[in-house]
């Protein structure tokens, strides 16, 4: 059992019986990959978690009765198929009454889709919302039931990227990277994702097409980037496939000068892998100690959380961390409004009429941009040289949201 984290091994009638007990009990679902390639996404799991478990250790006040709150995590170990299939343990087998979710689409949707289909109320994050809604044959007009997701979309990074590309010494053109997933067909879908925004825009992207995970030989890829004149190498790959072709870029002469790379540059231990190489890549930042947010339920700054992580640990701030969190902020704003929290329909209400202030941002799923989703800010920036020798993520641009505070500028890889 992990610290912090309370597995309730009670009989499933406690579900019918609990409104008559002193203490009823909410349980919470959680489903998060802890191994595998997206381990980096949970590596703050666990503190996150204690946290949460120890603000809420006294429980949370919904009409007159104070609620036991409950966490049951399970490791989708960075697979969709383990994640739905955990994910159905936790409705079916736990009886969870909210189920959260982070981590990509391939933890994010088929958690997503175990909910919807059991009619359990759901709140998921760290996924682009197109991929999340799309992904999962979304339709505008009608949306969702039970499932509720906040984070940024596709239109948000491209105009990110785009802000931290403006510059009079770097080429108009650009590589893409976009493996054959749930991320990358979204990345490079030509009308919801990158390809028609950067023509717009005035940029050329050479697209070679979708790899498979896991590749080993970048070579078409960076043959076709060579013969485009791409200065500029962008897309979306997990950290393994994003250090095999950075390698392999190096030693057939592909020299750009700006690499901006989606999910894989999020963390320092990446960067860290890459020795000097990993200076100068950027990336996309939805969090960091910089953001002027904090937590609607310990109070905590934005960088509290982070330098709270940072001596804890032992280990450097990640970005996933402030949105796991916010996670948690939201079940717990939910259960407090909710009418009856014995009843999964009106918790599905009080999902949908959230509207408040988190560690990340505002939650307001009144907005869209389609039903079910609401969105929070986002920035790009680069990783550089602390003064300490240590790669630092730094924002260089907040075009897209000026309220997030600028940090240094963009330097140019050659």
């Amino acid at each position: 059992m992990k610290s912090g984290v309370m597995l309730l091994a009670a009989p499933a009638v406690l579900r019918f019986t609990r409104a008559y007990a002193d203490e009823p009990v909410l349980k919470i679902g959680h489903v998060s990959p802890r191994t595998g390639p997206l381990a980096g996404f949970a590596e703050a799991d666990d503190y996150i978690l204690d946290g949460i478990a120890k603000s809420l250790a006294n429980g949370i006040e919904n009409n007159a009765k104070t609620w036991k709150i409950e966490i049951v995590s399970k490791d989708s170990q960075s697979n969709p198929n383990r994640a739905a299939e955990v994910a159905a343990d936790l409705i079916l087998k736990d009886e969870v009454d909210i189920i959260v979710a982070a981590s990509t689409p391939d933890t994010v949707n088929p958690v997503s889709d175990q909910a919807e289909a059991n009619g359990t109320p759901c709140i998921t994050t760290d996924c682009p919302w197109q991929p999340y809604f799309f992904g999962r044959n979304g339709n505008p007009e009608d949306g969702f039931e039970s499932t509720y997701h906040f984070f940024w979309g596709l239109e948000d990074v491209v105009g990110a990227f785009l802000a931290l590309w403006d510059n009079p010494n770097v080429a108009r053109s650009v590589g893409g990277l976009f493996p054959n997933d749930a991320d990358g067909n979204a990345w490079g879908d030509p009308e919801r994702g990158f390809p028609k925004p950067l023509a717009a825009a005035g940029y050329e992207l050479a697209d070679p097409g979708r790899y498979q995970p896991t590749n080993d030989d970048f070579s078409a890829q960076i043959s076709a980037f060579k013969a485009a004149g791409a200065e500029i190498i962008a897309g979306n790959m997990i950290p393994p496939d994003f250090a095999t072709f950075w390698s392999q870029a190096g030693q057939q002469g592909l020299k750009p000068k700006i690499v901006t790379i989606g999910k894989a540059l999020l963390f320092p231990s990446v960067i860290r892998s890459l020795g000097e190489r990993g200076f100068g890549l950027s990336s996309e930042i939805w969090w960091s100690p910089n953001h002027p947010f904090s937590s609607s339920l310990t109070g905590e700054s934005a960088r509290a959380l982070a330098e709270g992580y940072v001596t804890a640990t032992s280990r450097p701030w990640t970005q996933p961390i402030g949105f796991k969190h916010a996670l948690f902020e939201v079940v717990a704003d939910v259960a407090k409004r909710a009418a009856d929290l014995e009843d999964s329909a009106a918790i599905i209400e009080a999902i949908k009429a959230t509207k408040m202030r988190t560690i990340v941002g505002p939650v307001d799923w009144s907005k869209g941009p389609v039903k079910n989703v609401t969105k929070t800010p986002l920035v790009a920036g680069q990783w550089q040289k602390s003064s300490t020798g240590e790669p630092e993520l730094v924002v260089t641009t907040n075009k897209t949201a000026p309220e997030i505070p600028v940090g240094g500028e963009l330097q140019l890889l050659a």
